[in-house]
Formats: C-alpha cells, structure tokens, sequence
C-alpha cells in the first residue's frame, strides 16, 4: 500500500510560513501584501474557488481585494480594471479566475497583468523566464507539486518523471521545475504512443489531463511516486456525485510508493503557493529581501 502524500497537512505548514512572513514583513517594513482576485460570471466552481482564496488571504493577515464582474462584462472593460490595479501600490498580486466568458481573450487579460504582479505565474514574461531558468513567478500548481515531491523524494536528481499533459498551466511549467532539478523529464500527450508502456518506465508519474481515472496499476512501475492534478467530478454505478482525479486511485495505491487523494492532494497546495507567490512578489517590488520562513 502506498504512502500517502497529505497535500492539507503539507499547505498548513506553508500558509503557517506564510503568515510568519508577513508578519516580519509589518513589523519591519510596515508592509501588508495585497492580493486582488478578478472574477468574471458566474461559474461556480470559480465562486467556490474565489471565496477560498480570499479567505486564506485575510487568515494570513494579507490584504485581499475582491472584483466581481457580470457575465457581460467586455475585454476592453475587464483590460481598464487591470491597468488599474496595475497602477496601485497596495496591490502586489494581481490573480484573474479562470475560465473567463466567451467574448474576452484570456492570453491578452493574462498578458496585460504586471509582470512583477502576475501571481498566477501565466504571464508570457514570466514563461519565459521559468523556461530559460531565470527568476520568475512559478505557476502555483506546479510550484506545488514540486514541493509535495520534495516533501516525498529526498534528492530528485537523476529520476525519469513523465508528465502526462502538455498545458501551459501544469504540464510544461512542472516540466521546467523538474529539469531544475535534474531529473530526466518525459512530457507525454494525447499523441504519444503505447503511453501505458512509457509511464511504467517513470520513477515519477505526474497526472494533469482532465481524464477521470485514465492511469491505472498497469500503468505505474511498482515503488513509484505518482502526483495526480486532476480534479473531475463523476457519478458513481450508484448515482452518487464525487470528485476524481487522473489517476485509479484504489488499484494505482497498490503498486506505488507514495501517491497524492483527490481531493486532498495538490488542491490545497495551489492556493498556499498563490500565497507565497504573492510574498515574493510584494518583496521584489519593494526591492526588500524575502522573508526566511519562505525561501
């Protein structure tokens, strides 16, 4: 039977040095980070998700700053709000929720964001950066599956880690952390071929294709770590609702060494990281050393 990693214990601890940090931060700089969180609509997974953020963000002892637009709102509106808050000393992070509505380009809201307060870690600036090894805002997902895999793994160097999805938002940016860390990295999509076969070949299985269940036992060498980012919700043979991730949680927890639950795995870390991200931010803005609770 697999370990399982404990995503919730492990963003407690975070969001507990987070806090510390932004304590220093008052007492001796007499900053408060702010974080502004842009909602479009009405969709309500991004209600629950807002709601969450703002409350970890006020239990931090950070500023939170709510916007929520209707559905109808346009990208030339939604651009204004940006520049905005852009232009505002008190807001160091700026997070627009995705998905957005129809009408408005996510890539042109997302690249209209500050660079330097672009929290989400999506602006092509800081792509960029992440990709070439220079300093940047780390996508919040993939920031923290590399923490639960430091938490798992002592030394990553010279693990194969296969990467099952190929988005800007997870696949690729977790792709670069991991090449950071030496490990051998395989990015394995839709088109790849006997994907089975080349999962089994991974001391690091990592999930984020939107799948409900795709990566079964067969799939997984024995011993393996396997982070699963998918979120699905499903109804049971009984018509009972429940969330799933990527991978068969019941038949893969047999063969691996260690695995994330759905829920319960990288959710909570997402939005702790969000949180660090914004500390960062606020301390290179201000040009002022990042405190050491979150080096």
């Amino acid at each position: 039977m697999s370990t399982v990693i404990d995503g919730k214990t492990l963003a407690s601890k975070l969001r507990f040095s987070i806090k510390q940090a932004v304590s220093e931060l008052k007492i001796e700089h007499n900053i408060v980070p702010g974080l502004a969180v842009v909602l479009v609509g009405q969709d309500p997974a991004s209600h629950v998700y807002v709601k969450s953020k703002a409350r970890q963000t006020v239990e931090v002892g950070m500023h939170s700053f709510e916007h929520r637009l209707p559905e109808n709102t346009s990208e030339n509106e939604l651009v204004d709000i940006i520049e905005e808050l852009n232009q505002k000393p008190e807001v160091n992070g700026i997070l627009v929720q995705l998905p957005l509505p129809d009408q408005i380009n996510s890539e042109r809201i997302i690249n209209t964001i500050n660079v330097n307060k672009d929290v989400d870690g999506f602006h092509i600036e800081n792509i960029g950066r992440l990709s070439s090894g220079s300093s940047s805002l780390v996508p919040c997902t993939p920031a923290g599956c590399l923490i639960l895999l430091r938490h798992t793994i002592e030394n990553l160097s010279g693990h194969h880690a296969i990467i099952l999805g190929r988005s800007n938002i997870v696949g690729k940016p977790v792709g670069q952390l991991l090449l950071k860390e030496n490990c051998t990295v395989t990015i394995a999509h839709s088109k790849t071929r006997d994907l089975p076969s080349v999962c089994q070949r991974a001391d690091i299985v990592i999930a984020a294709v939107g799948v409900p269940e795709l990566v079964k036992d067969n799939w997984v060498k024995p011993g393996a770590t396997v982070i699963d980012v998918g979120i699905n919700r499903i109804t049971d043979s009984l018509g009972n609702k429940k969330l799933v991730g990527d991978v068969d949680y019941e038949s893969v927890s047999q063969v691996a060494g260690a695995i994330t639950p759905v829920p319960g795995g990288v959710g909570p870390m997402t939005i702790a990281c969000l949180l660090q991200n914004t500390i960062i931010a606020t301390c290179r803005q201000r040009q002022i050393r990042i405190p050491p609770a979150i080096e």
